[in-house]
C-alpha cells in the first residue's frame, strides 16, 4: 500500500461532525462517515427504542421519522442528515402521556415478544402522513415492509385502526416541514427505503 493510499484511507475513516435535531432537540456528534443512521442512534446517542433487526433494511424493525416521513434506518448514513429532523420512538410521548398510537398498542395487545414493537409504531404513526385507506387492505399493504415474528398482525391492524378513527392523531413535528404524501409521490405507501447502504 503506497503513502498517499494510506492517507487517503486515514481521511476516509476521520470522524465527522453531524447536528441534526432529535426528537425536538439539537444534537452535534461525530461519526465515522460510514455509520448508518441506526448505529449513530443506538451506539452514539443512546436511543435503543430503534431496533437492529435484519440489517438489510427488509423487517422494519429500525424505521424512525426523518422530517416527518418514515425510513429505515439500517439504510442510510448518518451525514446524510445534516440538519435533518429525526423523531424516534422515544420523542413520540409528549409531556408524559403516551402519543395516541402507543397506547392503541397497549389497549390492543398488539405487541407479544416486543422486538418489532418500536419499527411497527413509528410506521404507523406515519400514515397520518400518508394517502393510506381505512379499509383493512390498505392498512395492510401500507405496513407491509414491518415484519411482526411473533405474528400479532391482527392485534397490530386494531391499534392502527384503534388510534386512527381516535381523531387524536397528532403529527409528529420535525425540522422540515413535510408535505402531505399523494398518490402520485407515493402510489405504494410503503417504508421509505433511502438509496444510501451501508458500506
Amino acid at each position: 500500500m503506497t503513502a498517499s493510499s494510506t492517507e487517503t484511507r486515514v481521511e476516509y475513516t476521520s470522524p465527522v461532525k453531524v447536528s441534526l435535531k432529535l426528537n425536538g432537540t439539537p444534537h452535534v456528534f461525530e461519526v465515522e462517515p460510514r455509520t448508518v443512521l441506526l448505529d449513530a442512534l443506538r451506539e452514539h446517542l443512546g436511543l435503543t427504542g430503534t431496533k437492529k433487526g435484519c440489517d438489510h433494511g427488509q423487517c422494519g424493525a429500525c424505521t424512525v421519522l426523518i422530517n416527518g416521513r418514515r425510513a429505515l434506518s439500517c439504510l442510510s448514513l448518518a451525514v446524510m442528515h445534516e440538519g435533518d429532523g429525526i423523531t424516534t420512538i422515544e420523542g413520540l410521548a409528549h409531556d408524559g402521556e403516551l402519543h395516541p398510537m402507543q397506547a392503541a398498542f397497549l389497549q390492543c395487545d398488539a405487541y407479544q415478544c416486543g422486538y418489532c414493537t418500536s419499527g411497527q409504531i413509528m410506521s404507523a404513526v406515519a400514515l397520518a402522513n400518508e394517502p393510506v385507506g381505512a379499509d383493512d387492505a390498505s392498512i395492510r399493504e401500507a405496513m407491509s415492509g414491518n415484519l411482526c415474528r411473533c405474528g400479532a398482525y391482527r392485534n397490530i391492524l386494531a391499534a392502527i385502526k384503534t388510534a386512527r378513527s381516535s381523531g387524536e392523531m397528532p403529527f409528529v413535528p420535525s425540522v422540515r416541514e413535510a408535505p402531505a404524501l399523494t398518490g402520485a409521490d407515493n402510489a405504494t405507501p410503503n417504508v421509505q427505503r433511502t438509496p444510501a447502504k451501508k458500506s
